[in-house]
């Protein structure tokens, strides 16, 4: 059975949480490499996000 839209923007949803709570760790432990590669999968989940209308002012800690 096809994922909705709904919940195709949970997992994407999720996914971009995770990321942020990776990139944050990265960040703290001055991991410069991994933070510049989770960054590349933190701005392509944001973009999709933006694209499907969620509002990420709440959820987006980064603010890259």
């Amino acid at each position: 059975m096809p994922a909705t839209n709904l919940e195709i923007a949970k997992i994407a949803i999720d996914d971009f949480k995770e990321i942020q709570r990776y990139m944050l760790l990265a960040k703290k432990e001055n991991a410069v490499e991994t933070y510049a590669e989770l960054k590349k999968k933190y701005l392509s989940l944001k973009a999709v996000l933006n694209v499907a209308g969620v509002n990420l002012t709440d959820i987006d800690e980064i603010k890259e």
